[in-house]
């Protein structure tokens, strides 16, 4: 299931933002620019900076449709609308000119675009208008305003429709329009997650009664048995199918679909384990040290068959009958995402000699051969008594696909 992508559909509303907003500020430029010339009677300066940055700006734009490079498109944007902007603001008024509103505009577009470009138009703004309050001062002005004295109020309702124009008929609308789309597109992303976060908990709803149906089985198969060893490869397969039916049994009970409380999994594991095994009335002591950690369905799974491999062989093979003995499991975080697993039991521990290398025994096998699909390494702790195990491996974590 694809989920439409925002950064998408803002990076195409920007595009057509600042092409809707370019093409009708050239075109308000340019007719801006013929109104000085013919009705205000301004004929230096004012209507050249108009009509250039109307015909610069619209080339501008249109080169877009060829190089597509929307950074370079606004900012030659910018930088010539704030130098128009500036000429025309110093010979109309220079602080007192209505034009300088416009520079408002350009600081509220460079953050349309993006907050760097926002703050950077910004500061620049601030000193540019500084720099032409300084032109009010005599000992420091260079230029003088060339609207003539009958035409100066309409210059300035004509700048002031101008700068209101762009704001809210063109910038604002254009906002509100792109505004609302992003809240479509949000609310359709949230009901498709929530629709996916439904399926997935039926899938493993699903998987884990699939697999407790495929347990019932084998312990059905195995009340027909009467030869032990049979008996008892069946009772370690259904172990093994129960071990991963808690797993998917505990991602349908949470929220976070994709993780699992790894210390209440593995309690739940080994508690099944012992009394499978040694009855509800047993010499067994379980010493569980787990930090609380999240660990996913990859790193769980194999994790959980090794640990329930290494308990099984250790209740079968290690602690004899009614025997009393310990089994421990403790798990340490060595980094972000790795682990040390330290399993065992203190109970008959099996030969130096015997490895997985060189034995029929297949739970034997497949602690090892689980430890290398958790990326992980294994080694046997010959300093304790029994069987013991040191398990360094990895949260198998794979990119979330949608």
């Amino acid at each position: 299931m694809r989920i439409p992508n925002q950064d998408q559909y803002q990076l195409k509303d920007k595009v057509h933002l600042m092409l809707r907003v370019n093409y009708i500020s050239s075109a308000l430029s340019i007719i801006f620019g013929i109104l000085c010339i013919y009705y205000l009677k301004i004929t230096q300066i004012i209507p050249v900076s108009f009509i250039t940055f109307g015909l610069l700006n619209l080339v501008n734009t249109l080169l877009f449709h060829k190089h597509r490079k929307l950074t370079l498109t606004y900012n030659i944007t910018s930088i010539s609308g704030l130098l128009a902007s500036i000429i025309i603001t110093l010979y109309s008024g220079g602080i007192n000119s209505p034009f300088i509103f416009v520079l408002a505009l350009i600081v509220f577009a460079g953050y349309i675009s993006t907050r760097g470009y926002g703050r950077i138009y910004l500061n620049l703004n601030l000193v540019v208008i500084i720099l032409i309050y300084s032109q009010s001062l005599p000992d420091f002005s260079f230029t003088h305003n060339v609207v003539p004295v009958e035409s100066r109020n309409i210059f300035g309702l004509f700048s002031i429709l101008f700068s209101v124009y762009l704001l809210g008929g063109v910038i604002g609308k254009n906002l509100l329009k792109a505004h609302h789309e992003l809240h479509k597109i949000r609310n359709e992303n949230e009901a498709r997650i929530k629709e996916k976060d439904t399926l997935l908990k039926e899938i493993h709803h699903r998987v884990k009664n699939n697999l407790q149906t495929v347990s019932s089985l084998l312990s059905l198969q195995s009340r027909v048995i009467e030869e032990p060893r049979m008996k008892n490869m069946i009772k370690s397969s259904q172990n093994r199918v129960i071990s991963m039916a808690m797993v998917h049994e505990m991602l349908y009970m949470r929220h976070d679909l994709s993780k699992i409380e790894y210390k209440s999994y593995v309690e739940e594991l080994t508690d099944y384990l012992v009394r499978s095994f040694k009855g509800s009335e047993n010499n067994i002591s379980l010493k569980i040290n787990i930090p609380d950690v999240k660990l996913g369905i990859d790193t769980a799974i194999p994790l959980g068959l090794l640990i329930n491999e290494v308990v099984t062989n250790a209740l079968k093979y290690g602690i004899k009958d009614n025997e009393p003995g310990e089994i421990y499991i403790n798990l340490q975080k060595s980094n972000d995402k790795d682990y040390i697993l330290y399993i065992g039991d203190n109970g008959e521990g099996y030969p130096e000699t015997i490895s997985h290398k060189n034995t029929k025994s297949l739970g034997l096998k497949l602690i090892y051969n689980l430890s290398r699909q958790l990326k992980g390494s294994i080694k046997r702790d010959f300093s304790k008594k029994g069987t013991n195990y040191i398990v360094e491996f990895s949260d198998i974590q794979h990119p979330f696909k949608t």
